[in-house]
């Protein structure tokens, strides 16, 4: 029995953060997980941004409104689920992942909440749990699911580490040089063909 945990971000839709940095022409916000391993630390920078330029929500969900999955990311997901259970565990938040998600057919998610206040800005965020990505994998382990999982991001790497089959995905090039023990992957054909060539390798 076997499990493919995915990133959400950079592996299956556009950084959202990257976009938004766009929309706004704010380059601070281009600063993502893939530059920062201390996710908190991020968070509060991110928070700090928006306070500082007077952004709500409603602003962050405008720009993901207009946002689209990478190209053949839902004909790989339709692909992947027919052969595997899939879990995106993600560091996002539902409030922002949802028209993402509809347009990704509703895989099954595991993120965070945002903290918003009553004027609508976003006042902080609730881990769902610290780590939550080794844990989610750990505990599908403990379930006697096998876990294959593939992420682009600091932030993936403990979950890479803790499954039985790890991949990078789309990974920037620190990523790659940091990661050596994690094969990357640079299309979807390609990742498929990495998570089936690593499934029929493990144990039933």
């Amino acid at each position: 029995m076997q499990v493919v945990c995915l990133d959400l971000e950079g592996v299956l839709v556009p950084e959202i953060w990257i976009a938004f940095a766009d929309r706004t022409g704010i380059a601070e916000f281009r600063r993502t997980t893939r530059d920062e391993p201390d996710y908190d630390k991020l968070m509060q920078y991110r928070l700090a941004l928006l306070r500082r330029h007077g952004l709500k929500l409603a602003d962050i969900q405008a720009v993901i409104a207009g946002m689209s999955p990478l190209p053949g990311a839902r004909e790989f997901l339709d692909e992947l689920r027919t052969r595997y259970q899939v879990i995106i565990l993600s560091d996002t938040f539902y409030e922002f992942a949802d028209p993402l998600m509809q347009q990704l057919g509703r895989p099954t998610l595991f993120c965070h909440r945002l903290l918003i206040d009553e004027q609508g800005f976003v006042a902080g965020y609730r881990l769902r749990q610290p780590d939550q990505k080794r844990h989610a994998v750990i505990a599908l382990q403990g379930l006697n699911y096998r876990v294959l999982a593939a992420g682009d991001s600091y932030n993936d790497t403990a979950m890479l580490t803790a499954a039985d089959a790890g991949f990078l995905m789309h990974a920037p090039p620190n990523i790659v040089a940091e990661f050596p023990q994690f094969p990357l992957n640079d299309s979807y054909p390609q990742l498929l063909a990495s998570i089936d060539a690593a499934a029929a390798r493990l144990p039933g």
